[in-house]
């Protein structure tokens, strides 16, 4: 039996209103009008609640730190990190002060219920990036008062992709801070997609195109020539995509002596991925996960669960399994992407050290 410390990248959290609400600040605080509507846009027109309703898949849309420390326990997975769900839509919220009040509640929330009841789970921000000083100051309280580590990053709904200049001052202050950021997808609207009528078939090429355009704007944009300790991951969109990806821009970067083409980068964005700078979330079904791996490097891969998403127990159970016992990597490489890598890239220890949080405990699990 080989033994492996188990950290999950990427797990979720079901935000209700009825909850959130709790934590609101004024001038919305006590105030039930604001639960008159969903307080987060649509991430695209899709009920999940109905369609997950009609196949059986969940019984409710709910979490709870005890939910998820009982599949921690059952699972063998030592920590998680939480992102969100109804707030993937966050980008699309059209009243700045809107926005500013509901992250910050949402931060406020996720602290309270969940990292406060066991260092095990650990929490990434949601930011008010209609307001980019905004955004940061609340990234500033999120890491250095609540124990946050680091904050997502949208893939969908923003004005501007995410290697634009304007986010230069939260990529500035993320590198200071030492902290993660993990672009996370989730909507489907606004990428093209409105002309496919059958949810698997959006779902299918959402979370990858989205992560695409991110990946390109950021790397080609100069984002990491600017700020060459920062940490961003691209979560949740698998990475058979990603050899294809920096192939192609790589094509379009040798044609930079013409003018079309000049733009901030200062390197053939392959090298970049070898960089310690981007990290990605791995789906541990891919065929294609041992090619892309030989190109990106193991060490910039996260496991994610996706839990309580597209995964169930059962589910999570066998892709620890999978991954643990896949021969196309070493014991060392499979450590790392089972939970060394995730550790690393979201400076788990140092974060907990620095923020007065109880150190995130290794559990190591036989299997």
């Amino acid at each position: 039996m080989e033994k492996f410390d188990i950290v999950d990248a990427d797990g979720h959290v079901f935000e209700q209103d009825h909850e959130l609400y709790e934590f609101l600040e004024p001038p919305y605080q006590g105030k039930p009008t604001v639960l008159g509507f969903p307080l987060w846009p649509s991430l695209d027109g899709y009920h999940r609640g109905a369609i997950h309703s009609r196949l059986g898949i969940h019984k409710a849309f709910e979490t709870s730190a005890a939910t998820w420390i009982d599949l921690l326990d059952t699972t063998g997975i030592a920590a998680t990190v939480l992102y969100p769900s109804a707030g993937l839509a966050s980008a699309f919220i059209r009243d700045p002060d809107w926005a500013i009040a509901l992250t910050r509640a949402y931060n406020n929330w996720l602290a309270d219920r969940y990292l406060k009841q066991s260092p095990r789970l650990c929490g990434m921000a949601l930011l008010p990036l209609q307001d980019i000083a905004e955004a940061v100051k609340e990234l500033t309280r999120a890491v250095t008062k609540m124990g946050m580590l680091g904050a997502v990053l949208p893939a969908v709904g923003l004005s501007r992709p995410l290697g634009d200049l304007g986010f230069d001052p939260l990529y500035a202050e993320a590198e200071r801070l030492g902290c993660a950021l993990g672009v996370h997808g989730g909507p489907t609207q606004a990428l093209g997609l409105e002309r496919l009528e059958e949810f698997a078939q959006v779902h299918t090429l959402s979370h990858p195109i989205a992560q695409m355009v991110q990946v390109t704007s950021i790397v080609m944009g100069g984002v990491l020539d600017r700020f060459p300790k920062l940490r961003i991951a691209f979560l949740e969109a698998g990475i058979g995509w990603v050899p294809f990806l920096f192939d192609r821009m790589d094509r379009s970067y040798r044609g930079r002596k013409f003018s079309e083409y000049i733009g901030p980068v200062k390197n053939a964005p392959s090298t970049y991925l070898k960089m310690s700078a981007i990290y990605f979330g791995i789906d541990p079904t891919e065929t294609s996960l041992a090619y892309a791996s030989g190109i990106i490097g193991t060490d910039y891969l996260l496991y994610s669960s996706d839990f309580p998403h597209e995964a169930n127990r059962e589910r999570c159970q066998e892709e620890i399994v999978q991954l643990a016992r896949a021969e196309e990597f070493s014991k060392e490489e499979r450590s790392g992407i089972l939970g060394g890598n995730a550790r690393r890239f979201y400076a788990m220890e140092a974060a907990c050290s620095a923020r007065g949080r109880e150190a995130v405990p290794i559990s190591v699990h036989k299997i």
